[in-house]
């Protein structure tokens, strides 16, 4: 199916309704791949699509054009979710490669990309297609060190690449064909599980096509921004900025529900008007949910028993997860119960160490059962836990552009 942008752009992607699991990214709505077609008096086709939706790509051209007539393929980026129909589509059209220098690295250890028609490009340089005109700038980090976003000078489309995307899986192609709480909140999704830690790269990126003129933004996966463009450029500088909201999770793992106790009174001492209070079982909630809770949440206690010596697996697995994502200008404790040392409760305090996240008590631990001194305690600490998420709300804790 084609897509009209414009008169001289189209959609020509793929829709993935299927797939659940994007590197360990549970994509609980299914995903786009999507490139887009821009035709002047020569034609060129931003992006390809993973390599099984190849013969959906051009038989989505064809709609419109003979896909011979393609003269440049633009490679923004060149991971498989992008490029995986490149070597077809190439050898289908005959085109030149359109990309940069570490670009091609990326598609060079993946593809034989011998006998392959390539120009680089480079921040500033353009592209004239007779009647269209692409310009390109390089927006490394933004999440791999290959990433560029072209941007057409006629029609103000900024083809950004991973940058405003989702994983969604929708029959509306605009934001205003489909339900926006649903769009933004895979949106958030999106930067917490791919692009959190690139935080500090996406704000430069940011500032460098600030001062474009910009009529709709057409992401590499999900829905094309064409009515809520604030919405998302304003969601991404709060995340950008680490804004925090006068959040508290609890978040704990547990053997016989000694653990899940302490839990429960920790969020009963935090609870209180203004304050957000979430409570997870790690083993019911999904690590991509609990990244994307993390994201503006301001505080975190992490519970779990002692299991040999060490942390259960589940919440194990969790801080791994999370210390990829580097989540910043976080506070919160560690807490759990356990029979002979509080082994567990000490490796969780560590890893909040190194995760850089403001340790705001020593770990609250109990021995077989909590007893009322230790729920009073674990009272105590949902009570810290609300206070620094009400002062860091307020004071607007953020990280540097």
């Amino acid at each position: 199916m084609y897509v009209e942008l414009t008169k001289e752009t189209g959609w020509v992607g793929a829709i993935d309704w299927n797939v659940r699991d994007f590197h360990g990214y549970e994509t609980r709505r299914g995903s786009t791949y999507n490139a887009y077609l821009v035709q002047g008096e020569k034609s060129a086709l931003i992006d390809t699509v993973k390599s099984r939706f190849a013969d959906t790509l051009l038989a989505n051209v064809g709609e419109v054009s003979d896909p011979d007539d393609i003269d440049y393929v633009v490679a923004n980026h060149g991971e498989p979710d992008h490029s995986g129909a490149l070597p077809e589509v190439l050898e289908a059209t005959g085109a030149t490669l359109i990309t940069n220098e570490k670009a091609l690295g990326t598609l060079e250890g993946y593809y034989d990309t011998s006998g392959w028609q390539v120009e680089f490009v480079g921040t500033g340089d353009t592209l004239d297609l007779g009647g269209s005109s692409l310009s390109f700038v390089q927006t490394p980090m933004v999440h791999w060190p290959d990433s560029m976003v072209t941007y057409c000078l006629e029609t103000k489309i900024l083809f950004s690449n991973d940058a405003f995307g989702q994983h969604l899986a929708s029959s509306g192609r605009f934001d205003d064909e489909t339900e926006l709480p649903v769009v933004m909140d895979e949106a958030k999704t999106y930067y917490a599980n791919i692009v959190m830690l690139y935080g500090r790269t996406i704000a430069k990126a940011l500032e460098a096509v600030g001062d474009l003129e910009i009529e709709m933004i057409a992401p590499s996966h999900g829905i094309i921004w064409r009515s809520e463009i604030p919405t998302i450029l304003g969601a991404y500088e709060d995340w950008v900025r680490c804004r925090p909201v006068a959040k508290v999770l609890v978040i704990y793992e547990s053997m016989w529900r000694s653990t899940e106790l302490m839990a429960r009174e920790i969020v009963e001492g935090a609870m209180r008007d203004g304050v957000e209070v979430r409570l997870f079982d790690v083993t019911r909630a999904g690590r991509t949910a609990l990244a994307t809770e993390m994201l503006d949440a301001a505080a975190v206690a992490f519970g779990s028993p002692t299991l040999n010596m060490t942390m259960m697996p589940e919440i194990a697995g969790l801080l791994t997860y999370l210390k990829g994502l580097a989540p910043k200008h976080k506070a919160g404790l560690a807490f759990g119960s356990c029979g002979w040392a509080p082994a567990g409760q000490r490796e969780l305090q560590e890893r909040l160490e190194e995760m850089e996240i403001e340790v705001l008590r020593e770990p609250l631990s109990a021995q077989w059962r909590p007893d009322n001194e230790v729920l009073g305690q674990c009272r105590e600490a949902g009570r810290l836990l609300a206070d620094y998420a009400e002062n860091a709300a307020a004071e607007g804790h953020l990280c540097e552009p």
